[in-house]
Protein backbone atom coordinates (compact mmCIF):
# COMPACT_ATOMS: atom_id res chain seq x y z
CA UNK A 1 0.00 0.00 0.00
CA UNK A 2 1.69 3.10 -0.69
CA UNK A 3 0.48 6.30 1.91
CA UNK A 4 0.68 10.00 1.61
CA UNK A 5 1.16 11.53 4.64
CA UNK A 6 0.38 15.36 4.61
CA UNK A 7 1.45 17.28 7.46
CA UNK A 8 0.33 20.41 6.71
CA UNK A 9 2.62 23.09 8.28
CA UNK A 10 5.51 20.87 7.70
CA UNK A 11 4.76 19.79 4.38
CA UNK A 12 4.62 22.78 2.05
CA UNK A 13 1.44 23.52 2.64
CA UNK A 14 2.44 27.16 3.85
CA UNK A 15 5.50 27.76 0.82
CA UNK A 16 6.33 31.35 0.81
CA UNK A 17 4.84 32.61 4.27
CA UNK A 18 6.28 32.61 7.67
CA UNK A 19 6.39 29.55 9.39
CA UNK A 20 3.97 29.54 12.28
CA UNK A 21 4.96 28.57 16.28
CA UNK A 22 2.98 25.62 15.34
CA UNK A 23 6.05 24.23 13.89
CA UNK A 24 7.99 22.23 16.58
CA UNK A 25 4.60 20.22 17.12
CA UNK A 26 3.97 19.59 14.48
CA UNK A 27 7.43 18.06 12.97
CA UNK A 28 6.94 15.84 16.86
CA UNK A 29 3.65 14.46 15.22
CA UNK A 30 5.09 14.30 11.21
CA UNK A 31 7.87 12.07 12.79
CA UNK A 32 6.30 10.07 14.90
CA UNK A 33 3.81 9.20 11.92
CA UNK A 34 6.82 8.21 9.38
CA UNK A 35 8.14 6.19 12.41
CA UNK A 36 4.57 4.19 13.16
CA UNK A 37 4.07 4.09 9.57
CA UNK A 38 7.61 2.48 8.56
CA UNK A 39 7.41 -0.20 11.16
CA UNK A 40 4.36 -1.51 9.11
CA UNK A 41 4.91 -4.63 6.35
CA UNK A 42 3.90 -3.89 3.15
CA UNK A 43 3.52 0.39 3.08
CA UNK A 44 5.56 2.44 0.72
CA UNK A 45 5.59 6.23 2.77
CA UNK A 46 6.00 9.22 0.93
CA UNK A 47 5.79 12.51 2.91
CA UNK A 48 5.75 16.22 1.44
CA UNK A 49 8.40 18.44 3.27
CA UNK A 50 8.74 22.28 2.97
CA UNK A 51 12.23 23.15 1.57
CA UNK A 52 12.74 25.15 4.62
CA UNK A 53 12.67 22.55 6.32
CA UNK A 54 15.76 19.67 7.69
CA UNK A 55 15.05 16.22 5.59
CA UNK A 56 14.84 13.35 8.44
CA UNK A 57 12.71 10.26 7.41
CA UNK A 58 12.63 6.74 8.61
CA UNK A 59 14.69 4.51 6.48
CA UNK A 60 12.71 3.81 3.32
CA UNK A 61 10.27 6.87 3.40
CA UNK A 62 10.37 9.09 0.20
CA UNK A 63 10.79 12.50 0.80
CA UNK A 64 9.09 14.81 -1.35
CA UNK A 65 10.45 18.76 -0.81
CA UNK A 66 8.36 21.47 -1.53
CA UNK A 67 9.75 24.74 -3.30
CA UNK A 68 8.23 28.47 -2.41
CA UNK A 69 7.76 29.38 -5.66
CA UNK A 70 3.99 29.82 -6.34
CA UNK A 71 1.52 26.79 -7.06
CA UNK A 72 4.33 24.94 -6.00
CA UNK A 73 2.79 23.07 -2.86
CA UNK A 74 -0.12 22.75 -5.42
CA UNK A 75 1.83 20.70 -7.73
CA UNK A 76 3.65 18.62 -5.34
CA UNK A 77 -0.04 17.77 -3.60
CA UNK A 78 -1.45 16.41 -7.24
CA UNK A 79 1.22 14.88 -8.11
CA UNK A 80 1.60 12.55 -4.59
CA UNK A 81 -2.21 12.06 -4.81
CA UNK A 82 -1.72 10.73 -8.20
CA UNK A 83 0.06 7.57 -6.78
CA UNK A 84 -1.21 7.00 -3.43
CA UNK A 85 -3.70 4.45 -2.46
CA UNK A 86 -4.33 6.31 0.86
CA UNK A 87 -3.67 9.29 2.37
CA UNK A 88 -3.37 10.38 5.94
CA UNK A 89 -4.07 13.51 6.42
CA UNK A 90 -3.08 16.67 9.35
CA UNK A 91 -4.24 19.78 8.84
CA UNK A 92 -5.73 22.87 10.30
CA UNK A 93 -9.55 22.89 10.53
CA UNK A 94 -9.43 27.06 10.10
CA UNK A 95 -11.48 28.31 6.94
CA UNK A 96 -11.90 25.12 6.17
CA UNK A 97 -8.97 23.95 5.18
CA UNK A 98 -8.83 20.02 6.32
CA UNK A 99 -12.15 19.69 4.99
CA UNK A 100 -10.74 21.03 1.57
CA UNK A 101 -8.31 18.80 1.51
CA UNK A 102 -10.05 15.91 2.13
CA UNK A 103 -12.82 15.76 -0.15
CA UNK A 104 -9.91 16.06 -2.97
CA UNK A 105 -8.42 12.88 -1.69
CA UNK A 106 -11.81 11.14 -1.67
CA UNK A 107 -12.18 12.97 -5.41
CA UNK A 108 -9.23 11.55 -6.66
CA UNK A 109 -10.30 7.95 -5.51
CA UNK A 110 -8.01 7.44 -3.00
CA UNK A 111 -8.76 6.43 0.65
CA UNK A 112 -8.86 9.01 3.04
CA UNK A 113 -7.03 7.74 6.41
CA UNK A 114 -8.73 10.42 9.00
CA UNK A 115 -12.68 11.67 9.41
CA UNK A 116 -15.02 11.98 6.40
CA UNK A 117 -15.95 15.75 5.62
CA UNK A 118 -18.97 16.04 6.70
CA UNK A 119 -17.46 15.40 10.21
CA UNK A 120 -14.48 17.32 9.45
CA UNK A 121 -17.03 20.38 8.71
CA UNK A 122 -18.91 20.44 12.08
CA UNK A 123 -15.78 19.85 14.48
CA UNK A 124 -14.12 22.90 12.98
CA UNK A 125 -16.86 24.91 13.91
CA UNK A 126 -16.97 24.78 17.78
CA UNK A 127 -20.87 26.66 17.52
CA UNK A 128 -21.82 23.24 15.65
CA UNK A 129 -19.88 20.83 17.81
CA UNK A 130 -21.83 22.66 21.23
CA UNK A 131 -25.11 22.43 19.08
CA UNK A 132 -24.39 18.62 18.22
CA UNK A 133 -23.11 17.59 22.00
CA UNK A 134 -26.11 19.67 23.63
CA UNK A 135 -28.49 17.39 21.48
CA UNK A 136 -26.78 14.43 22.21
CA UNK A 137 -26.40 15.01 26.11
CA UNK A 138 -23.10 15.66 26.13
CA UNK A 139 -21.48 18.31 28.67
CA UNK A 140 -19.42 21.12 27.00
CA UNK A 141 -18.31 24.69 27.66
CA UNK A 142 -21.05 26.97 27.29
CA UNK A 143 -20.81 28.71 23.76
CA UNK A 144 -22.85 31.69 22.88
CA UNK A 145 -22.73 34.58 19.93
CA UNK A 146 -22.01 37.42 22.31
CA UNK A 147 -20.65 38.32 25.73
CA UNK A 148 -23.95 39.82 26.68
CA UNK A 149 -24.93 36.21 26.63
CA UNK A 150 -23.07 34.83 28.71
CA UNK A 151 -23.30 37.10 31.26
CA UNK A 152 -27.22 35.43 31.73
CA UNK A 153 -24.95 31.94 31.96
CA UNK A 154 -24.40 31.80 35.62
CA UNK A 155 -23.55 28.03 35.69
CA UNK A 156 -19.51 27.25 36.89
CA UNK A 157 -18.68 30.80 35.43
CA UNK A 158 -15.60 32.13 37.52
CA UNK A 159 -17.04 35.58 35.89
CA UNK A 160 -14.25 36.80 32.89
CA UNK A 161 -15.73 36.03 29.70
CA UNK A 162 -13.08 33.68 26.87
CA UNK A 163 -13.35 35.12 23.26
CA UNK A 164 -12.00 32.71 20.14
CA UNK A 165 -12.66 32.16 16.48
CA UNK A 166 -15.39 29.55 15.89
CA UNK A 167 -13.16 27.73 13.22
CA UNK A 168 -9.91 28.08 15.23
CA UNK A 169 -7.25 25.56 16.22
CA UNK A 170 -5.14 25.79 19.18
CA UNK A 171 -5.21 28.52 21.62
CA UNK A 172 -4.19 31.00 18.48
CA UNK A 173 -6.72 34.55 19.48
CA UNK A 174 -7.84 33.09 22.57
CA UNK A 175 -8.30 35.68 24.63
CA UNK A 176 -9.68 36.44 28.31
CA UNK A 177 -12.04 39.57 29.51
CA UNK A 178 -13.06 40.59 32.81
CA UNK A 179 -15.36 42.88 31.51
CA UNK A 180 -18.13 42.18 29.30
CA UNK A 181 -18.29 45.28 27.12
CA UNK A 182 -14.35 44.38 26.10
CA UNK A 183 -14.79 41.05 25.57
CA UNK A 184 -17.15 42.19 23.06
CA UNK A 185 -15.82 45.00 21.46
CA UNK A 186 -12.33 42.76 21.21
CA UNK A 187 -14.29 39.83 19.34
CA UNK A 188 -16.30 42.37 16.77
CA UNK A 189 -13.15 44.22 16.12
CA UNK A 190 -10.64 40.99 15.90
CA UNK A 191 -12.76 38.35 14.90
CA UNK A 192 -15.91 39.70 13.46
CA UNK A 193 -18.39 37.06 12.61
CA UNK A 194 -16.11 34.40 13.32
CA UNK A 195 -16.47 35.44 17.22
CA UNK A 196 -17.47 33.09 20.00
CA UNK A 197 -18.10 33.76 23.28
CA UNK A 198 -17.63 30.98 26.75
CA UNK A 199 -17.41 31.58 30.34
CA UNK A 200 -14.13 30.75 31.97
CA UNK A 201 -14.45 27.62 33.46
CA UNK A 202 -12.18 26.58 36.18
CA UNK A 203 -10.92 22.73 35.55
CA UNK A 204 -8.10 20.40 34.61
CA UNK A 205 -7.37 21.50 31.22
CA UNK A 206 -7.11 17.76 29.52
CA UNK A 207 -7.37 15.78 26.16
CA UNK A 208 -8.13 12.15 25.08
CA UNK A 209 -6.71 10.84 22.57
CA UNK A 210 -9.24 8.92 20.56
CA UNK A 211 -9.15 5.90 18.01
CA UNK A 212 -12.72 6.36 15.65
CA UNK A 213 -14.78 3.95 13.41
CA UNK A 214 -18.48 3.75 12.22
CA UNK A 215 -19.61 5.25 15.65
CA UNK A 216 -17.22 3.61 18.07
CA UNK A 217 -14.06 4.61 20.00
CA UNK A 218 -11.42 3.25 21.50
CA UNK A 219 -9.74 5.51 24.11
CA UNK A 220 -6.06 5.50 23.90
CA UNK A 221 -4.83 8.09 26.47
CA UNK A 222 -6.16 10.53 28.53
CA UNK A 223 -3.38 13.26 28.34
CA UNK A 224 -2.82 16.49 30.80
CA UNK A 225 -2.23 19.16 28.30
CA UNK A 226 -0.28 22.59 30.18
CA UNK A 227 -2.59 25.58 28.65
CA UNK A 228 -1.20 29.45 30.88
CA UNK A 229 -3.24 32.78 30.25
CA UNK A 230 -0.58 35.15 30.44
CA UNK A 231 -1.81 39.12 29.63
CA UNK A 232 -5.03 37.85 28.58
CA UNK A 233 -3.94 35.47 26.40
CA UNK A 234 -4.13 31.62 26.04
CA UNK A 235 -1.10 29.57 24.88
CA UNK A 236 -0.44 25.62 24.36
CA UNK A 237 2.69 25.29 26.93
CA UNK A 238 2.74 20.99 25.98
CA UNK A 239 0.90 17.62 26.67
CA UNK A 240 1.76 15.00 29.38
CA UNK A 241 0.88 11.98 27.11
CA UNK A 242 -1.00 9.46 29.05
CA UNK A 243 -0.33 11.46 32.63
CA UNK A 244 -3.75 10.82 34.14
CA UNK A 245 -5.57 7.37 34.20
CA UNK A 246 -8.91 6.03 33.93
CA UNK A 247 -9.85 4.60 36.52
CA UNK A 248 -13.61 4.20 36.79
CA UNK A 249 -14.18 4.47 32.64
CA UNK A 250 -15.72 7.67 32.96
CA UNK A 251 -13.38 9.03 29.83
CA UNK A 252 -13.59 5.86 27.80
CA UNK A 253 -17.48 6.27 28.00
CA UNK A 254 -16.91 9.87 26.69
CA UNK A 255 -15.30 8.80 24.17
CA UNK A 256 -17.93 6.68 23.10
CA UNK A 257 -21.08 8.93 23.15
CA UNK A 258 -18.92 11.51 21.22
CA UNK A 259 -18.03 8.69 18.68
CA UNK A 260 -21.82 8.05 18.48
CA UNK A 261 -22.99 11.55 18.30
CA UNK A 262 -20.61 11.94 15.37
CA UNK A 263 -20.09 8.82 13.18
CA UNK A 264 -18.32 10.51 11.16
CA UNK A 265 -15.38 10.51 13.12
CA UNK A 266 -12.37 8.10 11.72
CA UNK A 267 -8.84 7.35 12.61
CA UNK A 268 -6.82 9.47 15.26
CA UNK A 269 -9.00 11.93 16.60
CA UNK A 270 -8.56 14.48 19.79
CA UNK A 271 -10.87 16.13 21.93
CA UNK A 272 -9.98 18.72 24.55
CA UNK A 273 -11.72 19.14 27.82
CA UNK A 274 -11.89 20.75 30.86
CA UNK A 275 -11.84 18.06 34.28
CA UNK A 276 -14.73 20.22 37.15
CA UNK A 277 -15.68 19.59 40.08
CA UNK A 278 -19.11 18.18 38.53
CA UNK A 279 -17.54 16.16 35.72
CA UNK A 280 -15.51 16.33 32.34
CA UNK A 281 -16.81 19.74 30.29
CA UNK A 282 -15.83 18.86 26.16
CA UNK A 283 -14.34 21.94 24.90
CA UNK A 284 -13.87 21.05 21.43
CA UNK A 285 -13.48 17.73 19.30
CA UNK A 286 -10.02 17.58 16.74
CA UNK A 287 -11.01 15.83 13.83
CA UNK A 288 -7.26 14.89 13.38
CA UNK A 289 -4.23 13.56 15.36
CA UNK A 290 -3.08 16.14 17.88
CA UNK A 291 0.69 16.76 18.92
CA UNK A 292 -0.46 13.69 21.77
CA UNK A 293 0.04 11.15 18.81
CA UNK A 294 3.58 11.41 19.18
CA UNK A 295 3.79 9.84 22.67
CA UNK A 296 1.43 7.15 21.71
CA UNK A 297 3.83 4.27 20.51
CA UNK A 298 5.68 4.21 23.85
CA UNK A 299 2.37 4.02 25.93
CA UNK A 300 0.24 1.67 23.81
CA UNK A 301 0.74 -2.06 23.50
CA UNK A 302 0.73 -1.38 19.59
CA UNK A 303 1.46 0.35 17.01
CA UNK A 304 -1.04 3.21 16.57
CA UNK A 305 -0.30 3.39 12.92
CA UNK A 306 -0.91 -0.01 12.24
CA UNK A 307 -4.66 0.49 14.16
CA UNK A 308 -5.28 3.23 11.96
CA UNK A 309 -4.74 0.64 8.61
CA UNK A 310 -7.04 -2.07 10.62
CA UNK A 311 -9.80 0.00 11.03
CA UNK A 312 -13.10 -0.37 11.42
CA UNK A 313 -11.77 -3.37 13.50
CA UNK A 314 -10.20 -1.53 16.60
CA UNK A 315 -7.42 -2.36 18.97
CA UNK A 316 -8.19 -3.96 22.54
CA UNK A 317 -9.51 -1.51 25.25
CA UNK A 318 -6.19 -0.39 26.72
CA UNK A 319 -4.96 -0.77 29.80
CA UNK A 320 -4.66 2.95 31.58
CA UNK A 321 -1.45 3.57 33.05
CA UNK A 322 -1.31 4.15 36.11
CA UNK A 323 -0.99 8.05 36.68
CA UNK A 324 2.14 9.48 37.52
CA UNK A 325 3.31 12.72 38.41
CA UNK A 326 2.64 16.17 36.49
CA UNK A 327 6.55 16.77 35.91
CA UNK A 328 7.32 13.20 35.03
CA UNK A 329 10.07 12.99 32.08
CA UNK A 330 9.62 10.50 29.59
CA UNK A 331 11.60 7.87 30.82
CA UNK A 332 9.18 7.53 33.55
CA UNK A 333 6.50 4.79 33.27
CA UNK A 334 3.25 5.91 31.44
CA UNK A 335 4.01 9.41 30.33
CA UNK A 336 5.53 11.45 27.82
CA UNK A 337 5.84 15.02 27.77
CA UNK A 338 5.62 17.09 24.56
CA UNK A 339 5.71 20.40 23.92
CA UNK A 340 6.71 24.19 23.37
CA UNK A 341 5.91 27.45 24.42
CA UNK A 342 2.94 28.74 21.67
CA UNK A 343 0.00 27.56 20.41
CA UNK A 344 -1.48 24.44 20.20
CA UNK A 345 -1.22 22.12 17.25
Amino acid sequence: MKIVVLEYVTGGGLAGETLPPILADAEVMRQAQLRDLAAVAGVDVLTLLDARLSCEAPRGTRVQRVGQEPGAFDAAWHSALLEADAVWLTAPETDGLLETLSRRVLAAGRRLLGCTPEAVRIAASKRATASLLNRAGIANVLTHASAAAVANDTVGVAGPVVVKPDDGAGCRFTHCFARMDEAQQWGETVLGARAIYQPLVRGEALSLALLCAEGRARLLSVNRQHVSLRDGAFSFDGVSVGAVADANGRYAQLAARIAQAMPGLWGHVGVDLLATADGPLVVEVNPRATVAYAGLRRLLRFNPAAALLDLPRLPPVVSAPRQPAATASPASAGTLEFGHVGASA
